[in-house]
């Protein structure tokens, strides 16, 4: 379910919270700084390093800067706060750090920020394309950067910044392709494995079903096939188009009978453990082999990867750099 919220009543409500330190007389914040990663989230514990890994990248680069992530999706907000009265399940994953259990979503992370005095805030997207979710998330943040108090002085922030998803946005400021390039240098170890599993790559990205989302993921293909010609890849979306049905032909026309299946995403959820990896027959494994291919799946999130997770930091020193903000 996308879950940023839209509606104008819910904005008037959150700035009129923003505004609340702008009245004569009030002590407004120190000038702090601090970057929110807003993720679309995840509800599998084994998963969440694949957010948690770029996190602590980026909290690494600028130790005196805190990163707070936050999640855009309702459900799995819910869900991990309906877990923190869970003693069983907070016994059986340890390794799940507190704040993911009092998660909020972007709007509610950057309020508290705000409150606490941080009045510049870098906001880098955990998604990766310029998709539903990341438009949604820019809306909000357009209209939060663009209150302004009868006095300057009482600004709720002095800069906002809207950083861009891992695969880029339009404009000629920061080539999407660039950005795409990027993402391919650091997928170098997937198409070496793939190699070593037969030499075709498949990869699963989410899509959407109500955007032309393809172009992006099909360009990022063709560049993984310059780049490691070696290796043929091949991207197919959950929605939207091309899907594992367009992408079929094109694997039997390739003529490999052997591929290695990996997610585009940048968590190991519940995509990829039961709509690329399951024993049902409706997983992509089970339909590839049904198709007869021996398949080898990966089921390891995008963000794991630690040059990948650069990609995020890398788009916030940019961000940084563009809004004359300085991150320590």
């Amino acid at each position: 379910m996308h879950s940023i919220i839209h509606s104008v009543f819910a904005l008037f409500l959150l700035s009129l919270l923003l505004c609340q330190p702008a009245h004569a007389g009030e002590k407004t914040g120190t000038a702090g700084q601090a970057i929110v990663l807003a993720a679309f989230g995840t509800t599998v514990p084994d998963a969440l390093p694949g957010i948690l890994n770029i996190r602590d990248r980026i909290q690494r680069a600028y130790p005196q800067t805190p990163v707070k992530i936050a999640f855009t999706s309702d459900i799995i907000r819910r869900i991990w706060q309906k877990r923190r009265g869970d003693a069983a399940f907070i016994k059986e994953n340890p390794a799940v750090p507190a704040d993911v259990y009092t998660v909020q979503g972007p709007l509610a992370t950057i309020a508290n920020l705000q409150d606490a005095g941080y009045r510049t805030i870098i906001v880098q997207p955990g998604h990766l394309s310029a998709g539903e979710e990341y438009l949604d998330l820019a809306s909000c943040i357009d209209a939060l950067a663009g209150i302004r108090a009868i006095k300057a002085r009482f600004n709720p922030f002095d800069k906002l910044a809207l950083s861009r998803p891992a695969m880029g946005t339009a404009g000629e400021e920061h080539p999407y392709a660039d950005d795409l390039t990027l993402i391919a240098k650091a997928l170098a170890g997937d198409a070496k494995l793939a190699e070593a599993h037969g030499g075709t790559l498949l990869y699963m990205a989410h899509g959407n079903t109500y955007m032309a989302s393809g172009s992006a993921y099909l360009e990022f293909a063709a560049i993984m096939n310059r780049m490691y010609p070696r290796v043929k890849t091949f991207i197919a979306l959950v929605e939207g188009y091309p899907s594992l049905d367009d992408t079929l032909p094109l694997l039997a026309a390739s003529g490999s009978k052997q591929l290695l299946l990996k997610p585009f995403m940048t968590v190991a959820g519940d995509h990829t453990l039961n709509d690329m990896a399951g024993a049902e027959p409706e997983s992509w494994k089970s339909i590839l082999e049904a198709n007869g291919y021996k398949v080898t799946t990966v089921s390891q999130g995008l963000g794991e990867i630690d040059g990948f997770a650069d990609l995020y930091l890398h788009h916030v020193r940019q961000t940084a750099k563009d809004h004359n903000i300085t991150l320590r």
